[in-house]
Protein backbone atom coordinates (compact mmCIF):
# COMPACT_ATOMS: atom_id res chain seq x y z
CA UNK A 1 0.00 0.00 0.00
CA UNK A 2 1.51 3.32 -1.33
CA UNK A 3 -1.12 5.76 0.22
CA UNK A 4 -2.74 5.07 3.48
CA UNK A 5 -5.04 8.04 3.21
CA UNK A 6 -6.47 7.30 -0.38
CA UNK A 7 -6.65 3.73 0.59
CA UNK A 8 -8.74 4.97 3.84
CA UNK A 9 -11.03 7.05 1.60
CA UNK A 10 -11.46 4.04 -1.04
CA UNK A 11 -12.55 1.95 1.94
CA UNK A 12 -15.03 4.30 2.89
CA UNK A 13 -16.55 4.91 -0.27
CA UNK A 14 -17.02 1.31 -1.19
CA UNK A 15 -18.41 0.55 2.03
CA UNK A 16 -20.96 2.87 1.45
CA UNK A 17 -21.78 1.84 -1.63
CA UNK A 18 -22.29 -1.74 -0.69
CA UNK A 19 -24.54 -0.54 2.23
CA UNK A 20 -22.67 -1.63 5.11
CA UNK A 21 -22.92 0.28 8.10
CA UNK A 22 -19.65 0.38 9.50
CA UNK A 23 -16.11 0.34 8.17
CA UNK A 24 -12.64 -1.06 9.68
CA UNK A 25 -9.17 0.94 8.88
CA UNK A 26 -5.56 0.27 10.24
CA UNK A 27 -4.70 3.52 12.43
CA UNK A 28 -2.52 6.05 12.02
CA UNK A 29 -1.98 9.81 13.64
CA UNK A 30 -3.19 11.11 10.29
CA UNK A 31 -6.26 8.77 9.62
CA UNK A 32 -7.27 9.19 12.99
CA UNK A 33 -7.30 13.14 12.58
CA UNK A 34 -9.51 12.83 9.39
CA UNK A 35 -11.54 10.54 10.92
CA UNK A 36 -12.32 13.10 13.34
CA UNK A 37 -13.02 16.04 10.81
CA UNK A 38 -15.32 13.68 9.06
CA UNK A 39 -17.18 13.01 12.83
CA UNK A 40 -17.36 16.87 13.68
CA UNK A 41 -18.78 17.89 10.02
CA UNK A 42 -21.26 15.45 10.29
CA UNK A 43 -20.12 12.84 7.50
CA UNK A 44 -19.79 10.14 9.67
CA UNK A 45 -21.60 8.63 12.79
CA UNK A 46 -18.70 8.38 15.05
CA UNK A 47 -15.32 7.31 15.14
CA UNK A 48 -13.90 5.00 17.44
CA UNK A 49 -10.02 3.49 17.97
CA UNK A 50 -10.20 0.60 19.12
CA UNK A 51 -6.85 -2.30 20.27
CA UNK A 52 -7.02 -5.22 18.07
CA UNK A 53 -4.79 -8.32 18.19
CA UNK A 54 -1.16 -6.60 17.40
CA UNK A 55 -1.91 -3.02 15.73
CA UNK A 56 -4.86 -0.21 16.19
CA UNK A 57 -7.91 0.33 14.52
CA UNK A 58 -10.39 2.96 13.54
CA UNK A 59 -13.83 1.70 13.31
CA UNK A 60 -15.64 4.58 11.31
CA UNK A 61 -19.79 4.10 12.00
CA UNK A 62 -21.29 5.16 8.89
CA UNK A 63 -24.54 7.58 8.30
CA UNK A 64 -27.09 7.32 5.80
CA UNK A 65 -30.00 9.41 5.36
CA UNK A 66 -33.83 7.22 4.80
CA UNK A 67 -35.05 7.95 1.84
CA UNK A 68 -37.90 5.65 2.09
CA UNK A 69 -38.51 2.41 4.27
CA UNK A 70 -36.42 0.24 2.12
CA UNK A 71 -33.81 3.29 0.52
CA UNK A 72 -31.37 4.86 2.33
CA UNK A 73 -28.73 7.55 0.72
CA UNK A 74 -24.82 8.08 2.19
CA UNK A 75 -24.37 11.15 3.93
CA UNK A 76 -21.18 11.33 1.70
CA UNK A 77 -22.16 11.52 -1.76
CA UNK A 78 -18.27 12.20 -2.81
CA UNK A 79 -15.04 12.08 -1.58
CA UNK A 80 -11.63 12.49 -3.65
CA UNK A 81 -7.76 12.79 -2.71
CA UNK A 82 -6.26 16.17 -4.03
CA UNK A 83 -2.97 15.70 -3.10
CA UNK A 84 -1.00 12.10 -4.02
CA UNK A 85 2.34 10.70 -3.43
CA UNK A 86 3.28 11.54 -6.80
CA UNK A 87 2.22 14.89 -7.36
CA UNK A 88 1.67 16.76 -3.73
CA UNK A 89 -0.80 19.66 -3.76
CA UNK A 90 0.11 23.13 -1.87
CA UNK A 91 -2.29 25.94 -1.13
CA UNK A 92 -1.41 29.29 -0.09
CA UNK A 93 -3.82 30.92 2.76
CA UNK A 94 -5.36 33.01 -0.19
CA UNK A 95 -5.85 30.26 -2.29
CA UNK A 96 -8.00 28.46 -0.34
CA UNK A 97 -12.12 27.67 -1.79
CA UNK A 98 -15.05 26.17 -0.95
CA UNK A 99 -15.75 23.05 -1.88
CA UNK A 100 -19.65 22.37 -4.00
CA UNK A 101 -20.45 25.78 -3.28
CA UNK A 102 -20.13 25.12 0.70
CA UNK A 103 -21.85 22.09 1.00
CA UNK A 104 -18.76 20.20 1.25
CA UNK A 105 -15.34 20.43 3.26
CA UNK A 106 -11.72 20.58 2.28
CA UNK A 107 -9.36 18.95 4.66
CA UNK A 108 -5.79 20.72 4.47
CA UNK A 109 -2.88 19.98 6.60
CA UNK A 110 -1.03 22.49 8.14
CA UNK A 111 1.44 23.27 10.14
CA UNK A 112 -1.47 23.46 13.25
CA UNK A 113 -2.67 20.01 12.09
CA UNK A 114 -5.30 18.95 9.88
CA UNK A 115 -8.08 21.27 9.56
CA UNK A 116 -11.17 22.01 7.20
CA UNK A 117 -10.76 24.69 4.82
CA UNK A 118 -12.38 27.04 6.61
CA UNK A 119 -10.74 27.15 9.52
CA UNK A 120 -7.95 26.84 7.44
CA UNK A 121 -8.67 30.30 5.55
CA UNK A 122 -10.14 31.87 8.89
CA UNK A 123 -6.58 31.19 10.67
CA UNK A 124 -4.92 32.59 7.14
CA UNK A 125 -2.65 29.40 7.15
CA UNK A 126 -1.73 27.30 4.12
CA UNK A 127 -0.69 23.66 3.60
CA UNK A 128 -1.32 20.55 2.11
CA UNK A 129 -4.67 19.55 0.25
CA UNK A 130 -5.15 16.44 1.34
CA UNK A 131 -8.85 15.67 0.33
CA UNK A 132 -12.21 16.72 -0.15
CA UNK A 133 -15.78 15.19 0.82
CA UNK A 134 -19.15 16.60 -0.01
Amino acid sequence: MLDPISDMLTRIRNAQMSGHNEVVIPASKLKWAVAKILENKKFVESAIKKKADKFDVIKIVLKYKNISNTQKMPAISGIKRVSRQGQRIYLKKDKIRKVKNGFGIAIISTSKGLLTGEEAYQKKIGGEYICEVW
